[in-house]
Order: C-alpha cells, then sequence, then structure tokens
C-alpha cells in the first residue's frame, strides 16, 4: 500500500495530521466507510470493482465541493499496489509535472510498477500542461486521476478527457450529512468522540440542509461549533439549532456563473415559468441574484420565453419581459431585481401557447430537409415589368 504523500511519513506530519480540520481528520479510509455515490461506487458498479481489483483505468472525477473526489483519491492510495503521486493544479509547475512523468516511466521500465498520478483542481492546468500528460496516459506509463469541480468536457482537454473514464459525483443529501454528523461525534480516534456531545435532531437536519450537500462544510462547522460551545454544570455540550447556525453562519449558494451550477439553474427557473410554478420561479431567480448571476442574462431569458412559450396566449407577455429587461439597463442593482420579479409573475401566470415557436421550427425542419419551394407567382413582387426577351 503506498501513503498519498509517500514514504517519509514523520511524527512532525502526524502531528500536523492530528492538528487537521474534521473533515480532513474523518476521510473514509475504506470504500465501505464512504458515503454517497452509491451511483458509481455501490456493490458491483464499475468504479467501485476497478478500484477493488487495482485495475483502475484513468479517470477524472467531477462534482460539487466536499461531494469526496479527494477523498477518493486517498481511499485509492491505500488500496493500490502502484505508486501513488499527487500533484496540484493550482501549485505544480511544468517542471514539476515533468520530473514526475519521468519518474513513472522509469519506475515502470525499472521495476514493472505502474503509477498513479492524482492532480487535484486539474482544470487550473493550462493546455500545454495538460498536454505533458496525454503521452504517457495513451501509452499506460501513468494512469491519471483527475480531480475537478467544473465539467471536463468543458475544462479539461478532450483529448485526455477521450483517454479516461469520466464520474460524476453528486451533492450529498440530508441523510447522508447527518449520518457523517454521527460518525464524527461517536469516533474517539478521528473525530469528536471524547466529547460529550448531545445534539439535537433538528440542529442536526440543519446542519445537513444548509450545508447544500457539502460534506467539509458540514463537518467543520461541527466542529467549530463543538468546540465553541462551553458544557453545561454535567459536562454536556449542547448542540441546539441556535449552535448550529451560528456555527455555519450563512448558506453559500453552489453556483459558477460559468459552469454547470449556471445552467441548471436557468434550466429550473425556466421550466418553473412553463409549469407556472410562481412560487419556484421566483425561487430561482433570487438564488441566481444573491449568487451574483448577471440580472441583463436573466432579462434575456425572460423575454425568450415570453415569445418562445406564451406567444399568442397573451399578447402583453412581451412587452412586459421587454420593459423588465429595459428596467434592468436604467435602474441596475439592487433594485433591478424588482422588475424581473414582476416580469417573472407574470410570466408564471399568463397562459401558454408555443404555435408561433412551434410552427417556425416545423418550417425550418422542412426547408433544412426537403426541396426548397420556389416564390409562387401571385407571391412575386411584380411592381416591375418583366421582360420577355430576357
Amino acid at each position: 500500500m503506498q501513503d498519498l504523500f509517500g514514504d517519509s511519513e514523520t511524527a512532525a506530519t502526524n502531528e500536523i495530521a492530528k492538528a487537521a480540520p474534521l473533515a480532513a481528520r474523518m476521510r473514509p479510509r475504506s470504500l465501505d466507510e464512504f458515503v454517497g455515490q452509491e451511483h458509481i461506487l455501490g456493490p458491483g458498479k464499475l468504479l467501485r470493482r476497478a478500484i477493488e481489483a487495482d485495475r483502475l483505468p484513468s479517470v477524472i472525477l467531477f462534482g460539487p465541493p466536499g461531494t469526496g473526489k479527494t477523498t477518493l483519491a486517498h481511499v485509492i492510495a491505500e488500496m493500490t499496489h502502484a505508486k501513488f503521486e499527487r500533484l496540484s493544479g493550482v501549485e505544480s509547475n511544468v517542471a514539476e509535472m515533468r520530473r514526475t512523468v519521468g519518474a513513472a516511466k522509469n519506475r515502470l521500465r525499472t521495476s514493472g510498477q505502474k503509477t498513479i498520478l492524482f492532480v487535484d483542481e486539474i482544470h487550473h492546468f493550462n493546455k500545454a500542461q495538460q498536454d505533458i500528460l496525454l503521452p504517457d496516459v495513451e501509452s499506460g506509463s501513468l494512469r491519471l486521476i483527475g480531480a475537478t469541480t467544473y465539467n471536463p468536457f468543458f475544462y479539461v482537454n478532450s483529448a485526455l478527457v477521450s483517454r479516461s473514464q469520466v464520474f460524476r459525483l453528486e451533492a450529498l443529501n440530508v441523510e447522508q450529512l447527518c449520518e457523517l454528523i454521527d460518525r464524527a461525534l461517536a469516533d474517539k480516534e478521528r473525530g469528536l468522540g471524547n466529547y460529550n456531545v448531545q445534539i439535537d435532531e433538528d440542529a442536526k437536519v440543519h446542519l445537513a440542509k444548509v450545508s447544500d450537500g457539502d460534506a467539509r462544510k458540514c463537518l467543520n462547522a461541527l466542529e467549530i461549533g463543538v468546540l465553541t460551545t462551553a458544557p453545561d454544570a454535567s459536562g454536556t455540550i449542547r448542540f441546539t439549532v441556535a449552535v448550529a447556525e451560528q456555527s455555519i453562519q450563512q448558506k453559500a449558494i453552489v453556483y459558477d456563473r460559468v459552469g454547470d451550477a449556471h445552467y441548471d439553474t436557468i434550466s429550473a427557473f425556466i421550466k418553473s415559468m412553463r409549469a407556472s410554478d410562481e412560487k419556484g420561479a421566483i425561487y430561482w431567480l433570487a438564488k441566481m441574484l444573491h449568487a451574483g448571476e448577471d440580472p441583463r442574462f436573466i432579462a434575456r431569458r425572460i423575454v425568450i420565453f415570453a415569445s418562445e412559450d406564451i406567444g399568442l396566449a397573451d399578447a402583453e407577455a412581451l412587452p412586459v419581459a421587454i420593459a423588465a429587461q429595459q428596467a434592468v439597463e436604467f435602474v441596475g442593482m439592487p433594485e433591478a431585481r424588482i422588475p424581473l420579479a414582476h416580469a417573472t409573475a407574470y410570466m408564471c401566470r399568463a397562459p401558454k401557447n408555443r404555435e408561433a415557436y412551434d410552427a417556425l421550427g416545423s418550417a425550418t425542419e422542412q426547408i433544412e430537409t426537403e426541396q426548397t419551394e420556389a416564390v409562387p407567382e401571385q407571391l412575386k413582387n411584380k411592381h416591375f415589368p418583366v421582360n420577355p426577351e430576357m
């Protein structure tokens, strides 16, 4: 077995590990301890079979923060017989990459031992850096594990993606995060089991809910709450909803203006308007604005919706949408959120009719797939006489 950071562990390193945040100390040491991601790590699933058989191909793991990408790399490091190397997409440079790749080829040639290279935040590597890995991933000199919060199909070299298995990790649900909280409170070796903590069920659920599926955020909020709450006369730390609210402070929206969260949220916004779900549409609108989305982008989507989905059913929908778009340009944020909410509510309440949009789509398809029809004589411009000799 190989340690993630090499073979030269020291007493100082162990002390640093003990001082690490709770989320780092509670990393699973095996697949059986892993919580969540059953769609790729459940019994019989491809990724689990590959890890257990130590036949892991090059893989790219992507998903929201705190879902277990780096943790999974730690587990693989403990289970593999290959040499495990680690690079950071943020810190590593070209020279370090070339040394690592060269050592992997030399190791395979001299001892037959394979190398697994874990690259955290691989999307931070530029194209030239990613290209360095490509020949050796293709030849099998090393196997790559890339981890990223961004969609690799947009942010990782397409040639590298095509030579790797891509696995998406999902945000953890409330039940899974509650399980992690219980485990951390019971673990006396790595967790908070040496503290006499009594946590209210609603406080636990609150931590899990506002963590937005992020295990790291959830566990670190739990730790700060436990360590900063004085025990009562009986020596018990009472972890209440009030403590939970103070520990996690504010819900951090998982949202990136160029990635999956951006497209998923605007999709939810549009589909809520389409379903006349006013409450849902206003919620997604609020999320986008809170996360710093460009209000002009939202206004453009409302204008498109007014014609595409409402169209002939309510002729006033498009003027309302255009007025909201102009108001956004005129007043700016934060007041621009008001006309956006006004227009969103109007779109939800308006009847829906896609006849014009569907008719245009049908005509476009006909033009693309069938012979183009000539303009009928009765529809031609007759203002100019035609010279029969021409």
